[in-house]
């Protein structure tokens, strides 16, 4: 009589297939998932200790106490001891959340810095995050709701860096689903982050009350027509990026405490390039970022001018000069 053998779980299968794929160009060496305890992280911890063995690399999770709940410290401590039982060096550290933008940003830049340092110190070959299909659409909303353009909605990325080492998202086409779905069948026993369910957070209006709202006037489907769409933003993006390099080097030069672009080679592009390289030129020479309302003021000095004189931008001046857009630097700024 032959035995079958339980097949294997389609969550985790999953799961492990997106880590094999995010690992496969990565060199061996030490890998660092970021591990909250909640159920995408740790079952990212799972599937990185079943997959990153078979290349070499060895194992670390890092579980970030922020401090701000009661508790946070034995949350911290049990995440730290599932992960040694997956056979992973376990790493906590506490971090102090303060400066600008509110909490939730002072805890995410702390968090980073915090992994940043461990990954560092690890030498290690790339880090992991945990974020989900699902975290990729409510990221698409809430920059569509703010009203801040391609950039924001093109969402997060699924490979970055951090201080220089790789930062992957292998989980950006699995949905929050199947990383349940996936610790309930490894026996993993996931943290519930009560400030998952707090309305007072936009994310979480939008994960319990837009998204829900919209799958169920438009059909299931909206979160990953969502995800699909910021991918493609994001390939749209590159492509910008490419044109604006061959392009920028032809059309700019060095003025007296800025930079100029010519005003025939801007009017030749259409304007979405000729925006994107107003944009590019400020925010790589002065290090400031442009709204949509002041990038098409600038713009006007090209297509419709008619005479006006400068324009007040953040940590520059543009003026139209000699057929030429002069970008200057405005009071106690340098160029970069």
């Amino acid at each position: 009589m032959v035995e079958h053998r339980p097949g294997l779980d389609p969550a985790v299968a999953q799961t492990r297939l997106a880590v094999r794929e995010a690992l496969a160009d990565i060199r061996p060496g030490a890998v660092v998932v970021a591990l909250s305890g909640g159920a995408d992280s740790l079952a990212l911890a799972a599937a990185t200790a079943f997959e990153a063995p078979k290349r070499g690399m060895t194992l670390i999770t890092a579980t970030i106490d922020h401090g701000l709940q009661a508790g946070s410290a034995e949350v911290a401590e049990a995440a730290a001891r599932q992960a040694e039982e997956l056979g992973m060096d376990a790493r906590i550290e506490r971090v102090d959340v303060s400066g600008p933008g509110g909490p939730e940003a002072a805890a995410r830049d702390a968090r980073y810095r915090a992994l940043a340092r461990i990954a560092a110190d690890a030498d290690a070959a790339a880090v992991l995050v945990g974020h989900t299909r699902d975290d990729q659409a409510e990221t698409v909303l809430l920059g569509l709701a703010r009203g801040s353009g391609a950039a924001s909605l093109q969402g997060m990325a699924r490979a970055s860096e951090l201080g220089g080492i790789p930062l992957l998202r292998p989980f950006l086409d699995v949905p929050r689903s199947a990383t349940r779905a996936a610790c309930a069948a490894q026996g993993l026993e996931p943290w519930h982050d009560p400030q998952n369910d707090d309305p007072a957070y936009a994310r979480v209006r939008v994960r319990t009350t837009v998204l829900p709202v919209l799958e169920a006037e438009l059909g299931p489907g909206v979160a990953l027509a969502l995800a699909r769409t910021a991918e493609q933003l994001r390939e749209d993006a590159a492509a910008f990026a490419a044109m604006i390099e061959e392009t920028i080097e032809d059309i700019v030069e060095h003025a007296e405490a800025g930079i100029a672009v010519s005003v025939a080679a801007l009017a030749a592009n259409p304007a979405a390039l000729r925006h994107r390289i107003i944009r590019h030129v400020v925010a790589s020479e002065f290090g400031q970022s442009l709204t949509r309302t002041q990038t098409v003021e600038v713009g006007r000095l090209v297509t419709d001018w008619a005479g006006q004189g400068p324009i007040d931008l953040p940590g520059c001046s543009a003026r139209r000069v000699d057929g030429r857009i002069v970008f200057a630097a405005g009071p106690g700024v340098r160029p970069t």
